[in-house]
């Protein structure tokens, strides 16, 4: 299942719900999630060799739990605790995430909305616009 699948079979109203369950501090910022989860909408897909990964990590330094969002090289061996092939995605265009499968783990661990709210915060992390945030990877 890719992303956009998820992104196109779920509304707004109902990830909005869990979206503030997850992160009840940015209320403040809905309407930019609103915005983004509609402009993913309407973009088109395109291909990703990276699998979209969502998993629970601790912190090595405070030991804290929390939701990781990466992407996994399937074109990479295996990862191991010794070896990780994760990429951060923070830089990826929306299209990239739209055209990249989900982890079959994380679709077990995780409910549709769940993960469309936690990959909707990654990918904001830097801007609610994907103009500011390509300038910011050319910086």
């Amino acid at each position: 299942m890719k992303f956009s699948d998820i992104i196109k079979t779920n509304s707004w109203l109902s990830v909005e719900l869990v979206f503030l369950q997850l992160f009840p501090d940015q209320q403040k910022s809905i309407r930019g999630y609103e915005k983004v989860f509609n402009d993913l909408r309407l973009l088109e897909p395109i291909h990703s060799d990276l699998v979209l990964l969502v998993k629970v990590s601790t912190d090595p330094i405070d030991k804290s739990e929390y939701v990781e969002v990466s992407g996994l090289d399937r074109n990479e061996p295996i990862s191991t605790p010794e070896i990780n092939y994760l990429y951060g995605l923070d830089f990826q265009p929306w299209e990239e995430w739209l055209g990249m499968d989900i982890d079959e783990n994380s679709l077990k661990e995780y409910t549709e909305l769940e993960l469309i709210s936690h990959c909707l915060y990654e990918m904001t992390f830097i801007s609610f616009d994907q103009k500011v945030i390509q300038k910011e990877w050319n910086k």
